[in-house]
């Protein structure tokens, strides 16, 4: 689990090439601070992907690095595997017990790749829209929570499925959105909150849904069994005279 408030930029060491294993194998180059808290098994976000660690070294000659292994399913749904050699990533690693949570709930598991469609300069403020995937425009709300290339942000505006964030000086100062334009890809994840409560309202919704059609099923049905109402009427008189008898 992240919080989205990234703790420095990594440097991809070289395009990220096969593994042997079915997947890719990505070196990043990073701080030896950020190196100190990362052991083998741990996880690392990497522009909002959360990935674990199978190789590191904090004080090589080369300086401190993490390795980390993209999968099929990774390289499909992300843009890890597009990054060049020398690219720049967001990296955040995982949130501990008592560590303040200064952004929102974000799990590094994106929900799919946006891309940027306006860039607008507000003096040092910038604004970015942002085009997200079909579909993902349901879990995003005004002044709600969305997670791009793995930074928490408030959503500005909404409309369908494109978005606006607002990004001051200091987020465009130390994460990789300082370098975004138009045209360029981004990853992206809804907040989860969003995701549960959509989830548990579509259930309800077919829930209520099949009890009232299998309501005014057995409604129909019992429609059928009764008799139509001129036969009742039609009934035996008392004395046990039908009508029109005698």
């Amino acid at each position: 689990m992240f919080t989205g408030l990234v703790v420095e930029r990594g440097r991809v060491a070289e395009a990220p090439p096969p593994s042997g294993r079915g997947g890719r194998r990505l070196v990043i180059a990073h701080g030896r601070a950020l190196a100190e808290r990362l052991e083998v098994g741990a996880s690392l976000a990497v522009s909002g992907v959360c990935l674990t660690v199978i190789e590191r070294s904090a004080d090589g000659g080369g300086g401190a690095w993490s390795a980390v292994e993209l999968s099929p399913e990774t390289l499909s749904r992300t843009t890890l595997g597009d990054l060049a050699a020398g690219a720049e990533v967001n990296l955040e690693p995982a949130l501990r017990l008592g560590d303040p949570l200064g952004g929102h709930w974000v799990q590094g598991h994106a929900d799919g790749v946006g891309a940027v469609v306006e860039r607008a300069e507000a003096g040092a403020h910038r604004a970015l829209t942002i085009a997200a995937p079909a579909g993902l425009g349901r879990y995003l709300v005004e002044k709600g929570s969305v997670a791009v290339d793995g930074v928490s942000l408030t959503v500005a505006q909404c409309a369908g499925d494109r978005f606006a964030v607002a990004l001051i000086p200091h987020t465009l100062e130390v994460t990789t959105l300082g370098g975004l334009e138009v045209g360029d890809r981004v990853n992206l994840e809804a907040d989860v909150l969003a995701k549960y409560v959509a989830r548990q309202l579509a259930e309800l919704v077919r829930e209520s849904l099949a009890e009232r059609l299998a309501g005014q099923a057995g409604g129909a049905a019992a429609d059928e069994r009764r008799p139509p109402a001129e036969a009742r009427s039609r009934g035996p008189r008392p004395g046990g005279a039908a009508e029109g008898d005698g």
